[in-house]
């Protein structure tokens, strides 16, 4: 992708389209958690049913992740981020009204490809903008998503507090993202295809060249973003494990609900944090070194509250876990935007996809190995998938912003 715009003006708004579109993806998400009960309650489902119903974001998701690349490469990121960011208002209200599992698993799973072909489009928007300013800030967008997350969470607590309805309370709240969308809609930076590698796109190879050399470099590509994707998968194994099983393993330690939801708590703000220092630590270190130092502080940070086995360790485990996680995610996808901007949409759909399968099958993997070794020996896997991406972190070599 090439930026038609490059003056300061126009990249200072375009920054702010896309923290904008973070943000409200995630107060979508966070929304949508907050009322899951009450939605529950009102269908009269079962934990296995509602089960259901949510894997209709997952197969929606990922479903829209498969479309969106192709759509990002062709038309441009920002055909595509718009639409998608005034359109993840209009899904969040009907899952509210549905009035029966199959109605509610249709409507998440519209809900859940738009927010997956929105995270893809606005990931490339975002490398784009990254790319133009000539220095990392791709941790900041994430920041936004994760502080929409808290935002839209609290919207929903605080509504039903004040007795709204699930309705009612997505309605509020997708008027707020539409508000958010349209302003994002008259800053967003006009991107255009980058074109392609004529040899890479099966066109006449360069004088002088047999065209092998493309092939070799092409397969390499693949195989990098491949790799990039396995590191995204491994993170978001973690990111999955503590959202489901911190707050149970807590609880097993100390029998207090306090301190039970303090180790999700913890494990989040960190990650916030995290996020809004990554920027600072990516100009200083580089991206290999940080994800190093990131995994090498999660593998060491619940390793050894594991190892302790005490409450209070556990919480500060899963606080340097999130820490240790927060600054992953957003340099694989900057990683994978950058390596063939011709292809970005394709390649960061990829590894988008292999990270949200990561999500899912993360907790289902760490209740599996629970039931045949015991939560704590189980929660050692994301230790082990830290400490592989400590490993790999070799991947995110830096690379100039500007090429």
């Amino acid at each position: 992708m090439t930026l038609t715009h490059d003056d300061r003006t126009a990249l200072r708004h375009g920054r702010t389209a896309v923290y904008l579109l973070f943000l409200l993806s995630g107060t979508a998400i966070g929304t949508w958690t907050a009322r899951i009960p009450a939605i529950k309650a009102g269908l009269g489902l079962s934990d296995g049913l509602l089960s259901v119903a949510l894997l209709g974001i997952a197969a929606g998701a990922i479903t829209g992740m498969q479309v969106v690349g192709r759509l990002v490469d062709r038309f441009g990121s920002t055909k595509v981020m718009l639409p998608m960011a005034f359109a993840q208002s209009a899904v969040l209200v009907p899952p509210a009204l549905a009035p029966d599992l199959v109605s509610l698993t249709l409507a998440l799973f519209a809900f859940g490809a738009v927010h997956g072909t929105l995270d893809v489009a606005m990931n490339a928007n975002a490398v784009e903008v990254e790319r133009a300013t000539g220095r990392s800030i791709m941790s900041s967008f994430h920041a936004a998503f994760s502080i929409g997350g808290f935002l839209g969470a609290a919207a929903g607590g605080i509504l039903a507090g004040a007795g709204l309805s699930p309705a009612a309370t997505f309605l509020a709240v997708a008027a707020a993202i539409a508000a958010m969308a349209l302003h994002a809609s008259r800053r967003a930076l006009t991107t255009v295809p980058a074109a392609p590698d004529p040899a890479a796109a099966g066109g006449a190879a360069p004088a002088g060249s047999t065209g092998k050399e493309n092939t070799g470099s092409t397969a390499g590509a693949g195989r990098g973003v491949l790799l990039l994707g396995a590191l995204a998968f491994c993170c978001m194994v973690g990111e999955g494990a503590a959202a489901d099983w911190s707050s149970v393993y807590l609880h097993d330690l100390s029998g207090s609900d306090t301190l039970a939801a303090a180790a999700y708590a913890g494990f989040s703000v960190m990650m916030t944090a995290g996020r809004l220092a990554g920027d600072r630590l990516t100009a200083r270190f580089g991206p290999a070194a940080l994800v190093r130092g990131c995994g090498l502080l999660a593998a060491a940070g619940l390793g050894t509250a594991l190892l302790v086995g005490l409450p209070l360790a556990g919480v500060i485990g899963f606080a340097c876990f999130g820490a240790g996680l927060s600054c992953i995610v957003p340099q694989v996808f900057s990683a994978a935007g950058r390596r063939d901007p011709a292809r970005a949409g394709r390649a960061l759909a990829r590894v988008a996809a292999l990270g949200y399968a990561g999500f899912l099958t993360g907790p289902a993997l760490i209740g599996g190995a629970a039931e045949a070794v015991g939560l704590p020996r189980a929660l050692v896997i994301p230790v082990l998938l830290a400490g592989f991406v400590a490993l790999a972190a070799s991947a995110l070599q830096d690379r100039s912003f500007t090429k």
